[in-house]
């Protein structure tokens, strides 16, 4: 597939995520009404009501099949124009919604990712989207919303060996991702400088505190800490180093930098782009932090052999080293050193779930 470079302004997408629940939603409809309409309608987290066209249409007795065409708008997505096949499948009565990963669609194999070893590769927003939409079906007819769901990519093996999932133990195929169900085209210069102007923005409403996270639940979860107006927010992505080389000529009086461990760790560790495609977490070096702040040798082996970084936490936190705690402080150094004076500064890192883990304000 050649590379789409548009002239205009860059058009947004949609998630494999919320592709899916858009699929779950008009094959569970057909199920309990015996036809499918030709559109699915979902409602995604941020209130958005995108309506989906749909390919496939299969009807049986207890099951049936629809399946939607991923746009990826303007963004260079690997799943741009695959289809997202999603078989819905009537289950006993109150077992609730399970899943199961079809053709293309990878199973996790290693610990350390936010699913169990074993668990198809859906990850939680996708989950959360295809639930709600599901559950508006049976509110709507009053029937239970115990079903299997099977979600299908054709392609997808060959799809996912140009991703990081089998690095990471998924094997079989792609990930059913996205937390908004909105892709927002990848695009550094378009996205360094919109960090520029939400800074400039910020700056003429004479905010003094600004926030800036690396993705929407730490995001969330630094608004509600502090109640910010949303314009003292900057989505800052993988760009630390966009941010802050600005900030260093167009001086705040505080950042609050927020994110993910693995993230942040690798601010910590000197990296100024965080995306995964153009750094990575230093294993070793981790164990050398951990064990500075107290790790045995056992442990730091555990440190070094870990999938990862979030399988390297969680062996620091079974033995109570604050290995969070630390990583925001080597976070708060390279952002300091950035910088070179004038913005007060913290680091807070938090879990999936918005859970506060460590921090640093020196």
């Amino acid at each position: 597939m050649t590379e789409r470079k548009p002239e205009t302004a860059l058009r947004k997408g949609w998630t494999t995520g919320a592709c899916a629940a858009a699929a779950a939603k008009a094959a569970f409809r057909a199920l309990i009404v015996g036809e499918f309409n030709k559109t699915a309608q979902i409602l995604l987290p941020k209130g958005q009501t995108p309506t989906f066209d749909l390919k496939q249409q299969t009807l049986g007795r207890t099951e049936a099949t629809a399946s939607v065409i991923k746009d990826a708008g303007d963004d260079p997505d690997v799943t741009h124009q695959a289809e997202i096949a999603v078989r819905v499948r009537m289950a006993k009565a109150g077992r609730g919604v399970r899943y199961f990963a079809g053709a293309g669609v990878g199973t996790v194999t290693k610990p350390g990712l936010p699913l169990a070893v074993g668990e198809p590769a859906i990850n939680a927003g996708p989950r959360a989207m295809i639930e709600a939409a599901i559950g508006d079906i049976a509110r709507e007819f009053d029937c239970p919303a115990d079903v299997d769901v099977t979600i299908s990519i054709p392609g997808g093996e060959e799809l996912a060996l140009k991703t990081m999932n089998g690095r990471l133990g998924i094997v079989g195929g792609l990930s059913i991702l996205g937390t908004t169900g909105i892709v927002i085209p990848y695009s550094c210069a378009s996205w360094i400088h919109s960090i520029h102007r939400g800074v400039d923005v910020a700056k003429a409403a004479g905010i003094s505190h600004m926030a800036a996270a690396t993705g929407s639940t730490s995001e969330s979860a630094v608004t509600k800490l502090y109640h910010l107006e949303d314009h003292a927010l900057i989505d800052m992505g993988d760009f630390a180093g966009g941010l802050l080389k600005y900030l260093r000529k167009q001086p705040i009086e505080r950042l609050t930098l927020a994110g993910g461990f693995g993230k942040l760790s690798k601010l910590a560790q000197g990296h100024l782009d965080l995306h995964s495609s153009r750094s990575q977490l230093d294993l070793d070096e981790l164990a050398g932090r951990a064990q500075a702040a107290g790790a045995d040798d056992q442990l730091s082996q555990k440190i070094r052999n870990a999938n990862t970084g979030l399988e390297a936490f969680a062996h620091c936190q079974a033995a109570g080293i604050a290995i969070a705690d630390v990583m925001a402080a080597g976070a708060r150094e390279v952002a300091m050193a950035t910088l070179a004076g004038g913005t007060e500064v913290e680091v807070l890192i938090f879990d999936r779930q918005g859970q506060l883990i460590g921090q640093a304000d020196g």
